[in-house]
């Protein structure tokens, strides 16, 4: 793989993760539906990543 493919999932995974924190430290309760959104985000935003540059090489 690539560096600059690592250096795409290491910056888009950081920047997830500190919308995921801001989320979690401002919502009051964290309910089921808080999880879901989290859950639902790292899905929109990796799974077409990890089809394109690393599901493809496998074929």
């Amino acid at each position: 793989m690539k560096l600059s493919v690592i250096f795409r999932f290491v910056v888009l995974g950081v920047l997830w993760l500190m919308l995921c924190y801001m989320l979690l430290s401002t919502a009051k309760p964290i309910t089921l539906y808080t999880w879901f959104v989290i859950f639902a985000s790292a899905v929109i935003i990796f799974v077409p990543m990890y089809k394109k540059y690393i599901g493809n090489k496998r074929k």
